[in-house]
C-alpha cells in the first residue's frame, strides 16, 4: 500500500513575512484519498539536506471551497519550514499523507450550537476550516474565536478573518491578543494568561451556552485555556485539543543508536500488523519505542513528528501490556480502547500483539 502520494504545488501565497499557504492538488486517481474533515492534517514527506523530514501541517480550506490549502508558518531553526518558505513555488510536487486528525466534531446541519475557539500563532490554520465549513454547513451555529499573536504584522489569515466577519455579520465574533502591541484596553494586550481567562469567561463569553471549545497552539497556553474552561463550568468532554508541535526538535538528525540489551528477560516479542500483514520482531523494554523496532525491522510505520503530538504513528494494543512516555494526541476514550501512539510505546510484558490496521 503507498502510504504517501505526490501532490502538485498549484499556488504558493505569501500570507505574511514568515508564513506562506499552499495550494495542492492531488492526482485525479487520489482525489477520494483527499477528501478532509474540517480540523485535520497533512503529514509531509521530503529529502532535505540529505535527512528525510516528515511535518504535518493542518489544512485551512472550508470544505465548500473545492480546494486543499495547508498553512506552513516558519519555525526558527526549522529545516522543513524554512525550506517551504524560502524555495517553494508552483509546479513543484510534495509527497503527503492522506488527511488525518481527530480535531473535528460532526456537524448538525439544523442546531443552533455556539461554538468557542482558541489560536495562538499559526493554531489558527486548523481553526479557520473549522469555522469556514461549520458556519456554512450550520446555518443558525455561532462561533467566537479568540486569536493570540506577538503583533498585528504575524497575524495569519488577517484578511481573510475579516472576509469572515462580514460575511456572517452577527454568527462570527473575533477578538484579538497581541502580546507585544498594545491595544484599546489593558485585557486584549499580553498573553493570554489564567486572570485573562477569567475575565473572559466572567464578564464577555458565558459558557452556559457554548457547546464545544477548539484550542489549538502551544501547549502552555492550551492547557491554561482548558484549566479557565473546565473551572468556569464547561465539562472536560466539550474541550478538543490540538497541540502544533512547536516544542519538537526542528532541525533535521539522526540520533546515535543505544546498544539494544540482548537479555531475553529484558525484551519483547512483537506482533505487529500493517497493511494487512503481521510481522513479528522482539525488542528491548527499555529505550526503544515499538515504532523505532517496527522502523528497524524494516516496516513502514506511518509517522510524522515522533514526539507524542499528532497521531500519525497510532496503532491499537490488541494482547499485551505497554506504556506510553507522553500523549497529547489521542483522547481518553481512545486509550481506553487501547490505542496507542507507537512513538511513544513501551512493552510492559514480554508479549505484545499490535496493530496499524485498526
Amino acid at each position: 500500500m503507498t502510504r504517501f502520494h505526490p501532490l502538485e504545488v498549484v499556488d504558493v501565497h505569501h500570507d505574511t513575512r514568515d508564513a506562506v499557504v499552499v495550494t495542492l492538488k492531488p492526482r485525479q486517481e487520489d482525489d477520494a484519498l483527499f477528501k478532509f474533515i474540517p480540523g485535520q492534517y497533512l503529514t509531509f514527506r521530503q529529502d532535505i539536506g540529505g535527512d528525510e523530514l516528515r511535518r504535518s501541517y493542518s489544512i485551512c480550506s472550508g470544505l465548500d471551497e473545492g480546494v486543499l490549502r495547508v498553512g506552513i508558518k516558519r519555525v526558527e531553526g526549522g529545516a522543513f519550514s524554512t525550506w517551504a518558505n524560502e524555495n517553494l513555488s508552483a509546479g513543484a510536487v510534495l509527497e503527503a499523507m492522506p488527511p488525518m486528525g481527530s480535531f473535528h466534531i460532526p456537524f448538525e446541519a439544523e442546531g443552533k450550537r455556539q461554538y468557542l475557539g482558541f489560536a495562538g500563532g499559526s493554531g489558527i490554520t486548523p481553526l479557520l476550516s473549522i469555522i469556514k465549513s461549520t458556519l456554512a454547513q450550520e446555518p443558525l451555529a455561532s462561533f467566537t474565536l479568540i486569536y493570540a499573536n506577538r503583533q498585528i504584522g504575524s497575524i495569519m489569515f488577517r484578511e481573510e478573518l475579516e472576509d469572515l466577519k462580514n460575511q456572517y455579520m452577527g454568527r462570527l465574533s473575533i477578538i484579538h491578543f497581541l502580546e507585544s502591541e498594545g491595544q484599546d484596553g489593558e485585557m486584549f494586550s499580553g498573553r493570554v494568561d489564567k486572570q485573562k481567562c477569567d475575565l473572559l469567561f466572567d464578564g464577555w463569553i458565558n459558557l452556559e451556552h457554548v457547546h464545544t471549545a477548539f484550542i489549538c497552539g502551544p501547549e502552555a497556553m492550551m492547557l491554561t485555556i482548558a484549566d479557565a474552561l473546565k473551572n468556569h463550568g464547561l465539562p472536560k468532554e466539550n474541550i478538543k485539543f490540538e497541540l502544533f508541535a512547536s516544542s519538537q526538535p526542528a532541525r533535521s538528525g539522526r540520533p546515535a543508536a543505544q546498544p539494544a540489551s540482548k537479555s531475553t528477560a529484558n525484551r519483547c516479542v512483537a506482533t505487529v500488523t500493517l497493511d494487512g500483514v503481521a510481522h513479528s520482531f522482539d525488542f528491548p523494554k527499555q529505550g526503544q519505542s515499538l515504532l523505532d523496532a517496527a522502523l528497524e525491522n524494516s516496516m513502514d510505520a506511518p509517522y510524522a513528528c515522533k514526539a507524542g503530538i499528532c497521531s500519525t504513528c497510532k496503532a491499537k494494543v490488541l494482547e499485551g501490556e505497554v506504556e506510553m512516555a507522553v500523549n497529547h494526541a489521542l483522547e481518553d476514550y481512545e486509550v481506553e480502547q487501547g490505542y496507542v501512539l507507537s512513538c511513544q510505546c513501551y512493552p510492559q510484558s514480554d508479549r505484545i500483539v499490535v496493530s496499524f490496521d485498526e
